[in-house]
């Protein structure tokens, strides 16, 4: 059997429709206000944010530079906040467990550094990837190569990416902590399906730049007559709401992928061992 994405979309509506209440709830707390609180506290940040600059300027570069300089501890802080936010939210969808707001916030906070350790490890092995197949080149002048590489470089992102995608939910759900264990039962859930699940996120990647886009839009025309300072407030509130709703609805696709994929390797081992015995 194959992963299903006419029932991953159905089973992300139904836990967002049944669990929205108290999700929000935690969207906003670890979402939603520390967001916010960075957007408007922090220097540059919501100019890097919300795109003001050319990635590629010196002028972005050299505000990015200063911005992690001097504020690197609160963007470290408002990863460990939003992470844990997130391993709250997964775990406040466990069908069997059906934990209580308070004990799934305690499990995002006693596993959000076996989560940032396997964030930081898939972003090592992307590093390394990208340095393979794309530094080298350029660093020795082979421009036709590079831009190969860059292609292919592109292609493994994403591969790598879709296949240690429900990390998240393993750490969260299953309760497997250790980070590379994590990462190792995500490749195996995704075997398969990789480009099933790739399509599906990027579906799902374009509904939001839509809707992000259309929100932004909206919040740009009612704070356009308040001023520089009305404006950067309004910025700030529209691409922290986006934040949380972003987060709380990415929170039910992972449940409901993990979900499906657990269900589908589950079949799998036992159609095995059966064709064994």
């Amino acid at each position: 059997m194959k992963f299903d994405l006419d029932t991953a979309w159905k089973d992300t509506t139904r836990l967002l429709r049944d669990n929205f209440g108290l999700l929000a709830v935690v969207a906003g707390v670890f979402y939603f206000i520390p967001y916010a609180a960075a957007l408007l506290w922090i220097p540059g940040l919501a100019e890097l944010a919300i795109g003001q600059f050319d990635p590629s300027s010196a002028e972005m570069e050299s505000m990015a530079n200063e911005m992690l300089a001097g504020y690197w501890w609160a963007l470290v802080l408002l990863a460990i906040i939003q992470g844990t936010g997130l391993l709250a939210m997964l775990a406040l969808l466990r069908r069997r467990a059906n934990p209580t707001v308070g004990q799934a916030i305690s499990t995002g906070g006693k596993s959000v550094l076996s989560y940032l350790a396997a964030q930081m490890l898939q972003a090592m092995v992307l590093a390394i990837v990208v340095f393979l197949l794309i530094g080298i080149p350029v660093a020795t002048g082979l421009t036709p190569l590079a831009v190969i590489g860059g292609i292919a470089g592109l292609v493994v992102v994403a591969y790598v990416l879709t296949k240690l995608s429900i990390a998240a939910p393993v750490i969260a759900i299953d309760g497997q902590f250790n980070p590379v264990a994590a990462l190792t039962r995500s490749w195996r859930l995704t075997k398969g399906n990789s480009v099933r699940l790739f399509f599906f996120f990027f579906l799902l990647l374009i509904a939001y730049i839509v809707i992000s886009t259309i929100v932004s839009m909206i919040f740009a025309l009612l704070f356009a007559m308040g001023g520089a300072e009305v404006q950067s407030f309004g910025q700030a509130i529209s691409a922290s709401l986006m934040n949380a709703l972003l987060a709380l609805f990415f929170a039910c696709v992972l449940a409901a992928i993990h979900t499906q994929l657990t269900r589908l390797h589950s079949t799998s081992a036992e159609r095995n061992s059966a064709n064994g015995d």
